[in-house]
């Protein structure tokens, strides 16, 4: 899309050693009044309330921003909270590209996605831990400590002296909400910091129409298929659904399984667009899941996460030189044997 950008060694001092001051003032260095921006996003809460985060921040000072999501929203609370808010959102087609000046991702990386791997980035904020040692682009801030982007985000906003719109601190709440699971996983005195900000400008009758709008009767289904299809190994519970209508449905049926009593970990699977998506959820004690699905599926595809949380995509045609065959036994059989403790 446009020639690679040239980074800034001093982008690349970790963001904790920086001061949200300096953060701010590093992030609006890299842009200009003519530029136009695009944001890409895998779109999940945090995600979506990172980028419009980020988009409000540069209001006035580049031409225009879009947000781009880089596949269409299947889950329903994602979908509710669009509509009831009026999200500006696009989504993007990789055959139709259009150039843009600048180009930034929150709440991912450059390796997180294949889709992402089409652009040159110049911002990168995100709280899962670094990949691959280092990301070449002008600014970087990854706080793996914090909960969630949008906490990141909220502290931006509030450095620069800008109050979020109702829309805006409904969005990001929501975000911290889903990605601290209610605080109940991997937080910080930070995430608590920026949700007690937000609550009151929020609204909360908005949120919570979010919060409930979780299934469908469609849906049933596929946990029928799970409970069905389940392998338990120890403490690890298993099921392979097949094709899926959306990667959504996995997460939904990973954290309900992880109420059952004894399982401290849930690997859900299904075919999605030409990919087998692998999501995982834990309790958050002991083994890291986003290092042990990175270790055991990286070089498939794309595979990290949190503690707690987990996802990999792994496209078909490479999963094929691992396995002899593409069939949903030998999926669940390849999984077990990677992830099983």
């Amino acid at each position: 899309m446009k020639k690679a950008p040239v980074p800034s060694t001093e982008s690349k001092t970790p963001a904790k050693k920086r001061t949200r001051k300096e953060n701010l003032e590093e992030l609006f260095s890299v842009f200009n009044t003519k530029d136009s921006v695009l944001i890409t996003i895998d779109p999940d809460p945090d995600a979506i309330g990172s980028a419009l985060a980020l988009k409000r921040l540069l209001w006035h000072k580049v031409q225009s921003v879009t947000v781009g999501m880089i596949r269409p929203m299947r889950r329903l609370n994602n979908i509710t909270m669009v509509r009831l808010l009026n999200l500006p959102l696009v989504i993007l087609d990789k055959n139709q590209l259009q150039p843009f000046d600048k180009v930034a991702v929150v709440d991912g990386q450059p390796t997180h996605n294949e889709f992402f791997r089409h652009f040159n980035y110049d911002v990168v904020i995100d709280h899962h831990p670094l990949e691959d040692g280092k990301i070449d682009a002008p600014f970087v801030d990854i706080r793996p400590e914090y909960g969630s982007t949008a906490t990141m985000l909220t502290e931006y906003l509030r450095e620069a002296k800008i109050k979020p719109s109702k829309s805006l601190s409904t969005t990001l709440l929501y975000g911290i909400k889903t990605d601290t699971r209610n605080f109940e996983r991997h937080t910080i005195v930070d995430d608590i910091a920026a949700f007690r900000y937000l609550f009151p400008l929020a609204n909360r009758n908005v949120l919570r129409k979010i919060e409930i709008s979780d299934l469908t009767l469609g849906d049933l289904k596929f946990f029928q298929e799970a409970v069905e299809h389940k392998q338990i190994i120890k403490d690890r519970i298993f099921a392979h659904l097949g094709e899926v209508p959306s990667s959504d449905i996995l997460v939904l049926i990973a954290e309900f399984f992880l109420k059952i009593h004894d399982i401290s970990w849930s690997v859900i699977s299904g075919i999605y667009e030409g990919a087998l998506i692998v999501v995982i959820r834990n309790g958050g004690a002991g083994k890291d899941a986003g290092k042990i699905v990175r270790q055991a599926l990286g070089d498939i595809g794309c595979a990290g996460g949190h503690q707690s949380m987990a996802r990999a995509e792994l496209p078909l045609n490479k999963l094929k030189k691992e396995l002899p065959e593409v069939s949903p036994s030998s999926i669940e059989q390849f999984l077990i044997k990677a992830l099983s403790p």
